[in-house]
């Protein structure tokens, strides 16, 4: 399946992409939540769908997409997972996965903008193959690991660099603030991707091509990495773990390459969709 959340923000209700039509199953009840994930809610939703796809009310196409995952109790992102982007942002290839984390406030739609925080100068793109949990992982197993997963999603892990790098303190400051989380345009079942290790995964600025990778490049794969998370925290359902970003981020230029307002960045991975953002500057309500 591919599951999908869509309109106003903070109000958005659920949906379905069935042969790329969007249909509305507000009536099966439930948002995409951590209660969803842990109550079955994948097998209840197919279920209900089968039953009444052919009274299932369409979505507008135009209509605005919000994140398919409703807030999650976590974003856990991992760190120089590409050899090519740990190379060119001068870091030493790690021993073990990089975790920080990344604020559920900073989540929002796939087109969504992107608003540039207060007093930043280095804002940069990262796409990303995100994972979502479905069931409660605790020391998981590498070999069960993807048991866990109940889909995957594509991520834009906005980082502003100064703020991530330059402050004292944890990667986590240049990593949450507003709007630093577009994900979508959809979740899609394990089913649906097949080897989710061997991807293509892009971005392009302003139409120019900055990022083109494949997660078979991963240092540490999916499986590694939510057994490997699970070790240092309970994962509960919905939880959110991004895997890491190919080579071609702003910081790795020479001289370095930011996000301006005006700037339009759009992004893919095989099988998990586009999205689009507007990039804008942030003015005080």
């Amino acid at each position: 399946m591919k599951l999908i959340r869509w309109g106003a923000a903070d109000q958005e209700k659920t949906g379905v992409i069935i042969n790329d039509i969007w249909y509305d199953t507000s009536a099966f009840g439930e948002d995409y939540n951590e209660q969803f994930f842990q109550n079955n809610g994948l097998e209840r939703l197919a279920a209900f769908v089968k039953e009444n796809e052919a009274e299932l009310p369409v979505v507008p196409a135009e209509t605005r997409l919000g994140s398919p995952v409703a807030r999650p109790s976590k974003i856990v992102c991992i760190g120089l997972n590409y050899a090519d982007h740990a190379k060119e942002t001068n870091a030493p290839l790690p021993p073990e996965p990089v975790i920080f984390m990344k604020s559920t406030t900073a989540l929002v739609g796939p087109f969504d903008d992107i608003i540039i925080p207060k007093n930043s100068v280095k804002t940069d793109w990262e796409v990303e193959l995100a994972v979502v949990i479905g069931k409660k992982a605790s020391y998981v197993e590498e070999a069960d690991a993807l048991d866990y997963v109940a889909g995957y999603v594509l991520h834009n892990d906005v980082s502003e660099r100064e703020f991530q790098i330059e402050r004292n303190g944890t990667w986590d400051k240049g990593k949450g603030c507003d709007t630093f989380a577009p994900l979508g345009p959809f979740l899609a079942t394990a089913d649906e991707l097949g080897d989710v290790n061997n991807l293509r995964l892009w971005l392009t600025v302003n139409g120019q091509k900055m990022q083109d990778g494949n997660t078979s490049n991963f240092i540490f794969n999916v499986p590694f990495v939510v057994a490997y998370v699970s070790q240092f925290m309970t994962l509960l359902p919905g939880d959110v773990i991004s895997t890491g970003t190919p080579a071609g981020v702003g910081l790795g230029f020479k001289p370095p390459v930011y996000l301006k307002e005006g700037d339009v960045v759009e992004l893919g991975i095989d099988g998990l969709g586009t999205s689009r953002q507007e990039v804008k500057n942030y003015v005080k309500n």
